[in-house]
């Protein structure tokens, strides 16, 4: 019996990827699905790498795959660049973690205040999760009130209310009792949080929101918005907090700085580890001084690993290859590939389209306008089972993203390469069409 054009794609990533299965099998033993980060994992499992260099990765079958993922945009400069690995490794020399400050804290502290505009002091933690946790904790230490509004299906980390939805029935290990201090909006709705604040702004310390949600699925902003919210945290006393763990990506000074936004806090994280766990989070002074430990009232932050010798060496000399130059070829990279995407939709006659900001890209079932994750999420129901095996098919030609679809371009990716990744989106959606067609008839053009 002839298998399928789905079945076909799926044969031929499990004939490429049989030691990941084995591997697999294995890690089920000891970890919860053989997974220990929920966002790696596909269907019918994932490939394990092994090995990163440049912009390649190579799994454990020998299979080699350009990059578009990049540990999910940390990996700005690709994988294991000399610059980064020689800091790194100078500092290794030098031991590792010291029970006192460091002078890499400093150095790197100097150069985020310096590139970022609304950033006057920053603190240093280990991850996105924690940025964002305790951004919102200097927002209620110094509004004295514990409310957050944030955005249906915006994504802030894993603590308990950077992952809390508005599906109480999806939250499953998350206190009931939390709810009563998260408010959401749809993004891009400035009607919705100023209806929001005007009824409940004496409870609320904030407004969380990334100026560009990546893993939602990359909205961009309409003319205005973020300029709106600003306007409307300064009319009724509340702050403005940006996550840009991603988006700092996208100018020396991150989005804010491209929609000329002062946010009262902003968290950060992937770039500036230059490839290690690290996250920070700052902003106005008078909000940061709360953690001067000095102070009788201050907010307590520790952390074993805050501010990681090897990480803060690391991350500057990320930072100081990564000029506003750099930042703007790596976008333009970004233009390409999106461009190159959506004309491979219509010249397959297939529904779909990319958003795309900079070095950010991200491919869409839908037509029309896309203005919220809602829109987003609704293209995705609608193409079933169409989306993974589209990311199968690129894997079966050595292309690696995320399994929803995101790109993104790394300072070792040539514009080569991104005509390949172009290439290979298009046989892909060929490939797919005959299945697209008899199983999803609205999408076909």
């Amino acid at each position: 019996m002839m298998k399928t054009i789905s079945q076909q794609i799926i044969a031929r990533y499990t004939a490429r990827t049989p030691k990941s299965q084995a591997m697999l099998e294995r890690a089920r033993r000891v970890l919860p699905g053989g997974n220990t980060r929920t966002g790696v994992h596909y269907a019918p499992y994932p490939a394990f790498m092994v090995q990163g260099s440049g912009a390649y990765l190579t799994d454990l079958d020998g299979n080699r795959y350009l990059d578009f993922l990049n540990n999910f945009t940390s990996l700005i400069h690709g994988h294991a660049h000399p610059a980064l690995q020689d800091a790194a490794q100078k500092q290794l020399a030098n031991g590792t973690a010291f029970a006192s400050p460091m002078v890499g804290q400093v150095e790197l502290a100097e150069m985020i205040c310096e590139r970022v505009p609304s950033v006057e002091q920053v603190r240093f933690c280990n991850s996105g999760t924690e940025a964002t946790m305790l951004a919102v904790r200097a927002a209620r230490a110094f509004t004295g009130r514990s409310g957050i509004l944030k955005m249906h299906g915006g994504y802030h980390g894993s603590h308990d209310l950077a992952a809390a939805t508005a599906d109480p029935e999806a939250d499953r290990g998350i206190p009931n009792g939390l709810r009563q201090n998260i408010f959401f909006a749809p993004f891009n709705d400035l009607n919705a949080v100023e209806n929001i604040l005007a009824e409940h702004a004496h409870a609320i310390a904030g407004i969380l929101v990334e100026p560009v949600p990546n893993a939602g699925g990359v909205p961009i902003p309409r003319e205005g918005y973020l300029q709106g919210l600003r306007a409307l945290a300064n009319q009724f006393n509340v702050l403005l907090i940006f996550d840009e763990v991603i988006t700092l990506r996208l100018s020396e000074g991150g989005y804010q700085k491209i929609a000329n936004v002062m946010p009262d806090l902003t968290a950060m994280g992937k770039i500036i580890g230059g490839g290690f766990a690290v996250g920070a989070f700052g902003g106005n002074r008078d909000i940061m001084l709360q953690f001067d430990p000095a102070r009788q009232d201050r907010i307590l932050h520790s952390g074993t690993f805050n501010g990681h010798s090897v990480t803060m060496a690391a991350g500057i000399a990320s930072l100081q290859n990564l000029p506003q130059a750099e930042i703007d070829r790596i976008n333009a990279l970004g233009d390409k590939l999106a461009a190159g995407f959506d004309d491979a939709f219509q010249e397959a006659g297939i529904v779909g389209q990319t958003t795309q900001v900079g070095s950010l890209v991200q491919v869409h079932w839908r037509g029309g306008e896309i203005y919220n994750m809602g829109d987003i999420a609704e293209g995705f129901r609608n193409a079933g089972d169409l989306p993974y095996l589209l990311h199968l098919a690129m894997l079966n030609r050595g292309i690696y993203s995320a399994a929803r679809g995101e790109y993104n371009i790394s300072t070792v990716v040539t514009e080569s390469e991104v005509n390949r990744a172009i290439t290979s989106f298009n046989e892909s959606l060929h490939e797919l069409k005959p299945y697209a067609a008899e199983n999803y008839p609205a999408l076909i053009l």
